[in-house]
């Protein structure tokens, strides 16, 4: 894998060194359990795999890179470069501006950029139009353009399904940044539809067994179907590919409603001429995040502290299933542990901050599981560990402990 050169602001202190550990001792991934970091009075349990993954580390090398490069010119983001307030707020403090937000709409009009600026794409990639409108501006779309390759991956996917005649069914949040790319691209290679979840799906499966009016299609998908899809001809053969940050274990449960569909109406004989296999198009660090979440919640906790920016479709999906299991509290920084007895965190069905007192329980040893998004640095993780181990002062020193830890992992 390769490394990238990343401010070192975003950098832990002993975070990278943890996770080199793990992978020395188990290069193939097979080890999902967590790492144990026992202060004493405190205990946090980390996760297998978290923090920032391959497209995240690209792209923030691409922003700042291009910053140093063309010094006095002026430089927009289409619109977040990721879903991280601190990330972003720093490119803000360079001079870096953003172009829209990230439901797409304009804070900066087209008319007022000149063919010498510099526009970068953000890691979700962007539509076909927008990448046009680039262009007849004068702007070079591709020239800094931090797509995620394993978003790009899921867009060939789509036109490899077009290429064979099946229709491209996208689990994702229709207003995603990335959904919307890669519903851009996917429609022009082949007839194209987003589901949300398993309900949507079914849904759709309902349309291809009960033959429902496509006018009732019509209404159901609005705004989240390709121009001239026909409901008859375009649900025939169908093939799943998803916004890479969506929980893999539902665009799975996804894929296997429609195969199921599928077997139903065509029958085993034919299932492959009506239904492609894309199981391929899951990101392994949304995968891996997953994974480690679930190794995390088979420990006996108190409770867990997820860490990353509250519009951040992979956290939000960590979240939910710590949720399931044990109070869990969704911050974006250290700064929302207020004190002893108060924390301010994110709930994601309200979509609003609150604050709960007397978070951590009154016992002679506390157990915190501990766990970010792929889009949060590991600094800020490291900083949430160090605040919260401040109000156990019998606690053992955390550099020591780290210490111990690698001599044991090695």
């Amino acid at each position: 894998m390769k490394n990238f050169n990343i401010p070192n602001i975003y950098r832990s202190s002993f975070i990278t060194r943890i996770k080199n550990a793990r992978k020395d001792s188990d290069p193939r991934k097979k080890d999902f359990t967590p790492t144990l970091l026992d202060f004493g009075p405190v205990r946090f349990y980390f996760a297998r795999h978290f923090g920032f993954c391959y497209g995240v580390e690209n792209a923030i090398e691409i922003a700042y890179k291009t910053i140093e490069e063309n010094p006095g010119k002026r430089i927009y983001l289409l619109s977040e470069m990721i879903h991280n307030p601190g990330v972003n707020y720093d490119l803000q403090n360079l001079g870096v501006k953003f172009l829209m937000d990230t439901t797409g709409k304009h804070l900066i009009e087209w008319e007022n950029l000149t063919k010498d600026d510099i526009v970068i794409i953000p890691a979700f990639g962007t539509t076909i139009e927008i990448e046009q409108k680039l262009n007849e501006l004068g702007i070079n779309p591709y020239r800094y353009n931090t797509t995620c390759p394993f978003v790009e991956k899921v867009w060939n996917r789509s036109e490899q399904l077009g290429k064979e005649n099946y229709t491209v069914v996208i689990h994702g949040k229709h207003a995603h940044e990335e959904t919307r790319a890669t519903f851009s691209h996917s429609k022009t290679k082949a007839p194209s539809v987003i589901v949300r979840d398993i309900e949507e799906t079914k849904l759709l499966a309902s349309f291809i067994l009960d033959g429902k009016s496509e006018s009732e299609f019509y209404k159901t998908f609005s705004g989240r179907f390709s121009d001239g899809f026909d409901v008859e001809r375009d649900l025939q053969k169908v093939g799943v590919v998803n916004q890479t940050t969506m929980l893999a274990t539902e665009t799975q449960a996804i894929a296997d409603l429609l195969k199921e569909t599928m077997l139903r109406k065509y029958g085993a004989e034919n299932l492959k001429n009506h239904f492609a296999d894309t199981r391929d198009t899951l990101c392994y660090a949304t995968n891996d995040n997953q994974e480690a979440t679930y190794g995390l919640l088979k420990e006996n906790a108190d409770f867990a502290i997820v860490v990353g920016g509250y519009n951040s479709s992979n956290t939000s999906h960590i979240v939910e299933l710590c949720e399931e299991k044990l109070p869990t509290y969704f911050i974006s920084s250290e700064e929302k542990i207020l004190s002893y007895n108060v924390i301010k965190h994110f709930k994601i069905h309200q979509h609003k901050e609150i604050e709960t007192e007397n978070y951590l329980p009154t016992k002679e040893v506390v157990d915190i599981i501990l766990t970010s998004g792929a889009s949060c640095p590991d600094a800020v993780v490291e900083s949430v560990l160090r605040k919260v181990h401040s109000f156990f002062p019998s606690a053992k020193d955390v550099d020591d402990e780290v210490e111990n830890l690698i001599t044991v992992l090695h």
